[in-house]
């Protein structure tokens, strides 16, 4: 099933969970291992409720602007945009070192990066699942992952994305019904939602194909390393982008 690819989460895995609160975010998160992200390494996380992993200081915006942003704050976006965990919706998180689970990192990493085996010591799972959007009348909710990983010597990034069901919230003139449409669909709007990488320099930065349209909603089918609803990046030096380029899938319209 797409989206089946998430990593174990919840309460029983020994996750702990953000604040219901709009525009909220985790209290400082101290890495047991330090991350190195874009060639700086931090040791300070936050798992913020609009879909941001953010290194050192929080991210409560929940309009994002497009990258790249000259702001100085790195951050990992697996799903920016405006999310409401007091309507609906947990947001979990984790550090582990728990050998099953990095066996598993590691036997897929290895996978999509034969040429460097990596065998994973540590690893950082934040998790958003079924959250709602500001708003909401529905019931519609977003399950996605973001999870940082490394040997202590090579970083990667792995996001999944099981069930995407909004885009926008009503803040940005989203349906509330349909959490979707809203600020992007006028030329030279702002975009409402994206997903990818700013390192916070003016210069480093990626966007997952879709981010900034109303293509985004299709993210679980898409990939760069073939799996639906799976991206993987190598993000010390940001090499990620070397495991597949991702290409159009022409039968089904589908970044794969």
């Amino acid at each position: 099933p797409t989206g089946s690819q998430l990593y174990p989460y919840g309460l029983d895995q020994g996750d702990e969970t953000n604040p219901k609160h709009d525009d909220g975010t985790s209290e400082a998160i101290t890495l047991s291992v330090p991350f190195t992200f874009y060639g700086k390494t931090h040791q300070t996380l936050f798992v913020n409720n609009n879909g941001v992993i953010s290194f050192d200081e929080p991210v409560r915006q929940y309009t994002p602007d497009p990258f790249p942003l000259a702001d100085g704050c790195p951050f990992v976006a697996p799903y920016w945009a405006d999310v409401d965990n007091v309507l609906g919706g947990d947001i979990f998180h984790r550090q582990t070192t728990d050998r099953a689970l990095l066996a598993d990192i590691s036997r897929d990493i290895t996978q999509y990066f034969p040429k460097s085996p990596f065998t994973a010591t540590w690893a950082f799972v934040a998790t958003w699942d079924h959250v709602a959007y500001y708003g909401s009348t529905s019931q519609k909710g977003n399950t996605f992952q973001a999870v940082l990983t490394t040997d202590s010597k090579i970083f990667f990034v792995i996001l999944n994305y099981r069930d995407i069901q909004w885009t926008t919230g009503a803040a940005s003139d989203g349906d509330a019904e349909t959490g979707l449409g809203g600020t992007a669909a006028h030329v030279d709007s702002p975009p409402i939602f994206q997903a990818g990488f700013n390192s916070g320099d003016d210069t480093n930065f990626y966007n997952i194909p879709g981010s900034q349209t109303d293509a985004i909603i299709n993210i679980t089918a898409t990939s760069n390393v073939k799996i639906p609803g799976r991206w993987v990046f190598r993000v010390d030096d940001f090499q990620g982008t070397d495991v597949d380029s991702p290409q159009l899938n022409n039968d089904n319209g589908c970044w794969l």
